[in-house]
């Protein structure tokens, strides 16, 4: 009988230890500038942690930021539900504006979408990685479901102005967040900022008319 409550605060523990790693991740992401910038000295530091128990919890930065990548596809499903609230018959320019407003709001997991292809999922083992697949993709048939329900658009459209906001963030996210060198350049070269820097707005702007074309060209659903 003493043995269960034992193993109940362990994993309790466990997983709180697990939490404080990814909060320390979370926070740092945001102080430094994106996780490029992100070690796993620096978040066990920040954890309170000795440097060799971060391994107990997760085998490499690439998982420790794959499940915040996950996290992330659960959050913006999460948001988007709740600022669709119900709604149906939701022309193509505010369903755009839905998928731009909710995505801008998730700015850890739009920096995120960047190295997931790159760098975080090719670099975990297949169990890691079927994981991520299986739990991102759930989210995304939610989305897809919803924004189908909530507007006039057909499941093909919604998909296809999904796969357009997914990869236009991932890139403009990174311009619109320039690594100190690139912010000394722009500050003396306006011209090279790029336009991109405007990141909200532009990628409204960009997806109300993906999703009007779309629309136009009766992808089918």
């Amino acid at each position: 009988m003493a043995v269960m409550p034992q193993r109940a605060r362990s994993q309790e523990a466990k997983l709180r230890r697990a939490e404080d790693l990814l909060d320390a991740a979370r926070a740092l992401a945001a102080e430094r500038g994106g996780v490029r910038h992100v070690t796993l000295a620096a978040v066990t530091e920040a954890a309170g942690l000795h440097p060799s128990a971060v391994r107990r919890y997760f085998d490499s930065k690439e998982e420790l930021l794959l499940e915040l990548a996950e996290r992330g596809w659960h959050q913006w499903r999460d948001a988007l539900i709740a600022h669709l609230g119900g709604a149906h018959g939701l022309p193509p320019a505010r369903i755009a504006d839905a998928v731009a407003t909710t995505l801008a709001a998730q700015p850890l997991f739009c920096d995120l979408l960047t190295h997931v292809p790159l760098s975080l999922e090719g670099e975990v083992g297949i169990d890691r990685a079927r994981r991520y697949k299986t739990s991102s993709f759930a989210a995304y048939d939610a989305i897809v479901d919803a924004l189908t329900g909530a507007g006039t658009m057909t499941t093909g459209q919604v998909q296809d102005l999904i796969t357009m906001a997914l990869g236009v963030t991932a890139n403009l996210w990174q311009l619109a967040h320039p690594t100190p060198t690139l912010a000394e350049l722009y500050a003396a070269n306006p011209r090279w900022g790029h336009v991109a820097l405007d990141f909200e707005p532009r990628l409204n702007r960009l997806l109300q008319a993906a999703a009007a074309g779309l629309a136009a060209t009766g992808v089918p659903g």
